[in-house]
């Protein structure tokens, strides 16, 4: 059973597969270069949480596509019955969503090949059925953030969307962000490495677009 915990880290390469999905096969991470992906399990088609995540997925799409990122869904079940469940997802109407058309992938994982390399079954929970995980995946496969939700519970999608939009202004603008941080909101420039870039900051607090509460604690003023 040890093989069911093993799962990469964030800073991993994300572990690299080969899979039948409902767009066809893919190769990760060739097929994704220079893109960021979120690469998340549910539990099983046909079930009322997973139906209404897919459909916020599916309705935010190209929200992710702007921000450079492609979407790989995952589940134990076969290709047929993820075919017909999205199929029948387009016939629904929920929370002001309807006629969504899932077109990224969803991978068949019948085997749990992908989901035992990602630690997405876990016997505790279930040996039948992947939790749901997200995996937010960089251009350079590395792993960035790992979510787990148990099964009961519906994952929050504007902070999916939220985490990538912080990973790549941190990543762009060499900055970090603060708890409950939204675009727009101020960022935090890296703690002062010198006795001399402290005294400068607090020196120039308020200046050229940043203020520190202490030394140690500098900002950004988004404009």
């Amino acid at each position: 059973m040890d093989e069911y915990y093993r799962m990469p880290l964030i800073g991993d390469d994300a572990p690299s597969f080969t899979a039948v999905t409902t767009q066809g096969t893919i190769n990760f991470p060739e097929d994704y270069k220079g893109k960021w992906v979120v690469l998340f399990s549910h539990p099983a088609d046909f079930t009322p949480v997973c139906t209404t995540e897919f459909m916020t997925f599916g309705s935010m799409m190209k929200e992710f596509e702007a921000l450079n990122t492609q979407l790989i869904g995952l589940s134990v079940d076969s290709l047929y019955s993820h075919i017909a469940w999205l199929r029948k997802i387009q016939e629904l109407e929920w929370n002001g969503k309807k006629n969504i058309e899932v077109t990224f992938p969803l991978i068949e994982d019948i085997r749990m090949d992908v989901a035992k390399k990602y630690g997405m079954i876990q016997p505790n929970a279930s040996n039948t059925q992947a939790v749901r995980a997200v995996f937010i995946i960089d251009p350079q496969a590395k792993i960035r953030t790992i979510l787990y939700y148990p099964l009961s519970t519906g994952r929050n999608f504007d902070e999916i969307k939220r985490i990538i939009i912080a990973l790549q202004k941190a990543d762009k603008e060499n900055i970090a962000t603060p708890a409950d941080w939204r675009p727009g909101d101020d960022v935090i420039v890296p703690t002062a490495g010198s006795c001399g870039t402290a005294k400068e900051r607090m020196d120039n607090s308020g200046k050229d677009g940043t203020y520190c509460l202490d030394w140690f604690m500098c900002f950004k003023k988004e404009k």
